[in-house]
């Protein structure tokens, strides 16, 4: 084999390993890319709520209390209850002054019966999430 033909058999072999190398190091960093930003952001989830979900109360509430796990943005964040006929029962939701994270909703007198609570937040990192739940009065 003539030494032109040798170096060129080489270099073809020196460059398939770089070749791979290259493409595995373009795969790992679109995937980096890919997923990373979905990683990097979290919903605002609904961690706890008073009265509890689920939950039979003795006493009317004053308010439902709703705790997020991030900070929400107020203008694009409610909550209503509604009482078994459908009827809202509540003053409308209002962002904590001093926790972004916490959704207060005033209510009216509750009467005994079953209540439907049902929240929608926007947080900060411009995610929406919704949700529901029921807690009884009395009985």
């Amino acid at each position: 084999m003539p030494l032109g033909e040798l170096q060129e058999n080489l270099r073809v072999r020196e460059g398939l390993p770089l070749t791979a190398m290259r493409c595995t190091l373009i795969a790992v960093l679109l995937s980096g890319l890919l997923l990373g930003p979905t990683a990097a952001h979290a919903h605002a989830h609904l961690e706890r709520a008073s009265p509890p979900a689920g939950s039979t109360v003795g006493s009317a509430p004053s308010e439902v209390t709703l705790w997020f796990s991030e900070k929400l943005e107020a203008a694009f964040s409610s909550a209503e209850v509604r009482d078994a006929a459908g009827a809202r029962v509540d003053a409308g939701a209002q962002l904590d002054g001093s926790n972004p994270t916490l959704l207060h909703v005033p209510l009216k007198a509750l009467p005994p019966g079953t209540y439907k609570v049902h929240w929608r937040v926007l947080s900060v990192d411009t995610h929406t999430t919704e949700g529901d739940f029921s807690f009884r009065v009395g009985e």
